[in-house]
């Protein structure tokens, strides 16, 4: 048997999704625990201190404890965002990964909002196990990367080889459902395809197949939460030509089936706040 002790620089205390009647406004509070939020649908608008936020879809904002924030404002009726608390333990020793969190700015958008909803959908599942688990604060360091990531993205260095992995990457988010490869894509971008990979890699840390992976099985999870397709027509419009290969990668990145992830996290799970 393997035992592991892993420990985190985060404690995670709740989460939840807020789904707006069109009724009631944010109430003024003042936490003191950190308190990330993420907008999938309409526009959130609240104040921290004062300063206003406007948070639409697809975009977080982080809400930092011992300040009182509030809402501006009725809440819109198509307003849906998702809520998470949580605390960082043990400053001194984790130093260096607070450090990480506060380089996240405080409001950000990312460019695939689908994969950052699928976490919050994850972790609200998980959050529904009697037994707590460390798997909330995983998937919290995850969204958390994501959001890092979105940052560093918004202000790419001007080398050329990170420039080429940028162009490579906006091929990928726009192109996946093609037949694409590494090949394909050096092409495209009049380039050698080894050197891609070596750029794309030390860019993004990834593989470019990885990261086409990654693009198609959002892709995915967004077809089977809103759309009643044949797994092979979401296959095929995901850019896979097999289906044993899509349900291959799809259960590689989500630990799930299709038809599995598609049972579980379909369902909404509902919180007022």
């Amino acid at each position: 048997m393997l035992e592991l002790s892993i420990a985190f620089p985060i404690h995670v205390q709740n989460g939840g999704l807020f789904i707006s009647r069109g009724m009631g406004s944010h109430p003024a509070r003042k936490l003191s625990s950190w308190e990330l939020v993420f907008v999938e649908q309409g526009t959130l608008s609240i104040r921290e201190e004062g300063r206003l936020f406007t948070v639409q879809a697809g975009e977080s904002l982080l809400l930092r404890p011992g300040l009182q924030h509030v809402g501006e404002g009725a809440f819109p009726a198509d307003l849906k965002f998702y809520w998470l608390h949580f605390d960082w333990l043990d400053e001194a020793t984790h130093s260096a990964l607070r450090r990480t969190l506060l380089s996240i700015p405080q409001h950000t958008s990312v460019s695939s909002p689908q994969y950052i909803i699928s976490l919050f959908r994850q972790f609200l599942s998980e959050q529904e196990n009697v037994h707590r688990s460390l798997a909330l604060e995983c998937i919290l360091l995850l969204i958390l990367q994501q959001l890092s990531a979105a940052s560093l993205q918004e202000n790419p260095s001007d080398s050329p080889g990170v420039a080429l992995a940028y162009r490579a990457q906006q091929a990928i988010r726009t192109q996946y459902h093609l037949p694409l490869s590494t090949s394909h894509l050096a092409k495209e971008l009049h380039c050698n395809a080894d050197y891609l990979g070596r750029v794309y890699r030390r860019t993004f840390r990834i593989t470019l197949t990885e990261a086409l992976h990654r693009q198609r099985v959002m892709a995915a999870e967004k077809l089977l939460i809103s759309d009643s397709l044949s797994l092979k027509e979401v296959a095929s419009q995901c850019g896979f030509s097999d289906t044993g290969y899509f349900r291959q990668i799809f259960r590689k990145h989500t630990g799930l089936t299709p038809a599995a992830w598609k049972r579980r996290y379909c369902k909404e799970h509902i919180n007022s706040g």
